[in-house]
């Protein structure tokens, strides 16, 4: 059986972690070191030597990952590979709860909120509590709740937790018990879990009920987690009971990627996965396979700092590559300029497609200034985390009907829909209704339903009527009716889809093509063959209630990518550039109370170094707009973590009496400046001076023909340079040049913007 072909391109440590099939194992690995092909090729050889399929479970952090991983397992072992129970924690457990959860009292069409659908419902309970919502504020009291269930603390022990409860006095907000008892009361009520519940109901169906754990027990006798840096105490809590019985557990992450601590997510279950397991095997992927030997070593001397980590020595085999290039602006609208033209210049002449870069920020709202840059050089561009495809409104109004067809008390979905398109019930006799569901302990579909026993609705007891017979029409027909025919009846009879039509402006049309593109979606979701689960409309809206950030990036258009470096993890790119490298930004100013909150900030910063294959640049600038006034700003101490002789400082302008188009009188920042004189510049600029950087348009280029060997020429990048020698053919020539500065560059003469000096 060790024999297997698919063995045979796997190196030694990643071979004996894919053979190491029994008992306790952790797999530490190291970026790009190969995860997914040990993962996959792990199951597929336990699959191989006789392990039934369905007594595997493999959990993951996104579907995209999971997919990926079932393919490639299907490519090893056939159709066997369907029978594995993978996916993210929350898909696996939302499928135990459709089986389980009437055992804790949910139906088993529950409806998945999203954060929008949780967050409606805080503000409602934070209103009808008479509180301040500017005190109470949704965001953070869903995240204090989404905390608690974290931790495995339920809404009605919060009020006995002392801390918490002092926590909350303390920051003027002594209702956040309140308001979470009354939160996951209506949420049961509403036959709704939001996310955390996913994981928390989970942990309370096998904790309380022995018959069930002893199931799943049983069933997966092998279990393996990816990402496992990752898991917050209540995913810890489940994975640790489910392996109990045959401790055939498998964990892989790398504890130097651990940054989602503001997610629950805690590193100590990777740094302590020993104590659980004394017997356990430790597997050390260290080779990295994706990046420059420049890149990976960089990112070794950045990551030696902390304290807090399992040994390791990542290296590799691949070329040293090329310095990692830091660019310092004097603001931070040039900072955007200059990475805009060096993908610019980048692209032109090493024929890069926009798709081979990324540029990674540490906030949201650095884009502005890279946005601007990218598009006035008309380079295009894509923002990940912005609006996702399911959170547009014309979106999310179609599947609150779907929703409410599969879950009538689904109470966010029924609110959303019950007046749109408007059919007379206004916001009096909606607050009527959710004052009687309240008082009467019924959900709003009940009373709705039953209108005509409250005298305070028999106003609107005709159009309650005319809404309920539609739902109801709906609901019978979805018992016949595959789930993209009755989506596409309910976005027909309820007029939507015409009133979207009918309006030909360009948010219309856009609108328009969303809701088309989501019935094109239900479609494709009940023709594929690839997918186990049956083509229901309760399993399609559990499929995108599901999805992750990372589900979501899917694009096939030629793009720069724009990101936070949160979101880059897992993703890799040929060119990479880390912007806003300054202190109190990157590392942020609410990590710098705490060693524990520093070292993961240095984990971020690992992580944006290691998305990179060819080429890094890291930039700063020297003052930065923050609430409307220009303020001086330090570059970050991460740059000085860097070991220096991998760096090269990039050569531009900086602040100069005189500045011509050719850069005749520039001032230049040489690439030995030491990092400590630069500090001292910088802190002398009491009013840095915004100073254009040269475009690409003050360069003007050379006819083809003209440009010969032995020629003096300027390179708006490179500087100053000799022709060496010219080949290709007509159209496609290129021409080898020794810069002073750079050494020799071939460069494609019909993009190179040369000029003969």
């Amino acid at each position: 059986m060790n024999n297997a072909p698919y063995l045979d391109s796997l190196n030694s440590e990643q071979k004996a972690a894919v053979l190491q099939t029994t008992g306790p194992v952790m797999i530490i690995a190291g970026a790009g070191s190969g995860k997914t092909r040990v993962l996959t090729y792990r199951i597929a050889h336990l699959i191989h030597t006789g392990i039934d399929a369905f007594n595997i479970l493999s959990l993951t952090f996104t579907n995209k990952a999971a997919k990926e991983m079932r393919n490639r397992i299907e490519s090893v072992v056939g159709l066997e590979a369907r029978n594995i129970w993978m996916g993210t924690f929350h898909s696996v457990f939302a499928k135990i709860l459709r089986i389980e959860g009437e055992k804790i009292g949910y139906p088993r069409n529950f409806t998945i909120y999203d954060s929008d659908d949780s967050k409606s419902l805080i503000k409602a309970i934070v209103k009808e509590m008479n509180l301040d919502d500017k005190v109470y504020k949704a965001n953070y009291v869903l995240s204090r709740i989404s905390s608690a269930k974290n931790n495995l603390i339920q809404a009605h022990v919060y009020h006995k937790q002392g801390e918490l409860i002092a926590y909350d006095e303390t920051t003027g907000r002594g209702k956040i018990h309140a308001i979470y008892l009354e939160y996951a009361k209506r949420c049961f009520k509403a036959g709704a879990m939001d996310f955390d519940d996913l994981l928390l109901n989970t942990f309370k169906l096998l904790n309380n009920f022995p018959d069930v754990l002893n199931k799943y027990q049983h069933k997966f006798k092998y279990v393996m987690v990816d990402e496992y840096q990752d898991t917050n105490h209540c995913q810890y809590m489940i994975v640790k009971k489910l392996a109990s019985v045959f401790e055939n557990i498998c964990v892989v992450g790398d504890d130097a990627q651990s940054i989602y601590s503001f997610r629950g997510a805690t590193i100590k279950n990777i740094l302590n996965f020993e104590k659980d397991y004394p017997d356990l095997k430790v597997f050390k992927l260290e080779q990295n396979y994706r990046s420059s030997d420049t890149i990976v070593n960089a990112a070794n001397s950045v990551i030696a700092k902390n304290k807090d980590q399992l040994e390791k020595k990542v290296w590799t085999a691949n070329k040293e590559g090329n310095k990692i290039k830091v660019i310092r602006a004097v603001t931070d609208n040039e900072e955007g300029k200059l990475i805009a033209q060096n993908i610019f210049e980048t692209k032109m002449t090493e024929q890069k497609t926009n798709s081979d870069f990324a540029i990674l920020y540490r906030t949201n709202s650095q884009s502005r200034s890279l946005e601007e840059a990218l598009r006035k050089l008309n380079i295009p561009y894509r923002i990940y985390g912005g609006t996702s495809f399911y959170q547009r409104k014309e979106v999310k109004d179609i599947i609150a009907y779907l929703r409410l067809i599969i879950n009538q008390n689904d109470e966010q979905a029924l609110k959303r829909i019950v007046n749109y398109p408007a059919r007379g019930i206004g916001k009096t006799s909606l607050e009527r209704i959710t004052v009687t569901a309240s008082q009467e302990d019924k959900s709003l579909w009940e009373v709705i339903c039953n209108a005509h026993l409250y005298p305070q609705l028999k106003n609107a007891i005709p159009k309650f009527r005319n809404f309920v017979t539609m739902i109801q029409s709906f609901i019978v027909m979805n018992e016949t009716t595959s789930a993209y025919d009755i989506a596409m009846h309910v976005s027909r009879s309820t007029q939507l889809l015409k009133t979207l039509n009918e309006d030909k402006t360009i948010e219309g049309i856009s609108k328009y093509e969303n809701v088309v593109e989501l019935l094109n979606g239900i479609k494709e979701f009940t023709e594929d063959d690839t997918n186990e689960m049956e083509k229901t409309l309760g399993n399609y809206l559990q499929d995108i209630a599901l999805l992750t950030d990372a589900d979501k990036q899917d694009d096939d258009n030629d793009n720069v990518s724009l990101m936070t470096i949160h979101q880059s993890k897992g993703l890799e790119y040929k060119n990479v550039f880390v912007s806003g490298l300054e202190e109190n930004l990157f590392p942020s100013q609410m990590s710098l109370g705490s060693r524990s909150d520093l070292e993961e900030e240095r984990r971020l910063f690992y992580v944006a170094i290691t998305r990179a294959e060819d080429d890094l640049t890291l930039s700063f600038a020297t003052s930065r707009f923050r609430f409307g006034s220009l303020l001086p700003c330090e570059p970050s101490r991460f740059l000085d973590e860097i070991d220096n002789k991998f760096l090269q400082m990039e050569r531009r302008a900086v602040t100069a009496a005189k500045q011509t188009i050719g850069g005749a009188h520039r001032k230049i920042i040489s690439p030995n400046t030491d990092r400590e004189g630069l500090r001292r510049t910088i802190a002398k600029q009491n009013q840095p001076r915004v100073i254009r950087p040269p475009v690409i348009s003050d360069f003007v280029a050379e006819p083809m023909d003209d440009i010969s060997e032995g020629m003096q020429v300027e390179h708006q990048r490179f500087g100053i340079g000799k022709v060496v020698r010219i080949e290709g053919d007509v159209g496609n020539k290129k021409a080898t040049i020794s810069f002073d500065e750079y050494g020799e560059k071939t460069l494609v003469l019909k993009f190179a913007k040369l000029r003969n000096i």
